[in-house]
């Protein structure tokens, strides 16, 4: 059979553009033709994002290690692009795109789960103006039970701590002032903290993280499951 369109173009030259994208945070239709048009590389990133190749390479990746003895969990918020809205397919609607209209402007969080090396386990999108707790039951279920969780005040919860010590899960989380009564911590293990907090830096050097330009939570999900794998699993 005679091939009479064109050369397809190779997918680790449209993956490279796809991470080049991410890395400088430019417009699709800005890439270098090195990678191919711009337009192939997008049609395939959002047809990839559609079966959830990257969130499942991520997740396969993750179980490839050994469930960690202690995890961490916090969340950051990046500004959502004025391009990010307006989402086709009937899910134009903010909150269903994980896009929250709090004081500063449209914004989403990304909740991680991330153990002692800075790895993220989970990762959760939702709109930023949702409290931290409410996400934090589901994100902890996506990840295997660890003997410690590192939180701060923002998670301080009953049901959360009831859902823990179910878990077998040590809560070392700092009680709020609203509490009668404190509930005691490790305080020397809560210094661990820190190193989720460096997870999300080094997550959003790339600039199409800490900047959300994607209309559609799923791709954006996507974007941060990549860059994650790429980060700290590849």
């Amino acid at each position: 059979m005679v091939h009479t369109g064109p050369r397809r173009v190779d997918d680790r030259r449209v993956i490279s553009g796809i991470v080049h994208r991410f890395r400088e945070g430019c417009r699709w239709r800005a890439l270098p033709p090195e990678y191919g048009p711009y337009t192939t590389v997008f049609n395939r990133w959002n047809r990839w994002s559609q079966r959830g190749l990257w969130q499942g390479i991520f997740a396969a990746l993750v179980a490839c290690s050994d469930p960690p003895e202690v995890t961490m969990i916090d969340s950051s918020a990046v500004k959502a692009h004025r391009s990010a809205a307006g989402a086709k397919g009937g899910g134009g609607d903010a909150c269903r795109q994980a896009i929250g209209r709090p004081r500063g402007g449209r914004t989403t969080k990304i909740h991680a789960l991330c153990d002692a090396q800075g790895r993220p386990h989970a990762i959760l999108l939702t709109g930023g103006n949702i409290a931290d707790i409410t996400a934090a039951a589901s994100l902890v279920s996506a990840a295997a039970p660890s003997a410690e969780l590192v939180g701060d005040k923002g998670y301080d919860a009953n049901h959360l701590r009831h859902f823990l010590a179910a878990r077998g899960t040590v809560a070392v989380i700092p009680s709020t002032t609203t509490r009668k009564v404190a509930i005691p911590h490790d305080a020397a293990r809560y210094k661990l903290r820190d190193v989720i907090e460096r997870t999300f830096c080094r997550i959003k050097d790339f600039r199409g993280i800490a900047t959300r330009y994607d209309k559609t939570a799923r791709n954006f999900l996507a974007a941060v499951c990549l860059v994650s794998a790429i980060t700290y699993w590849a």
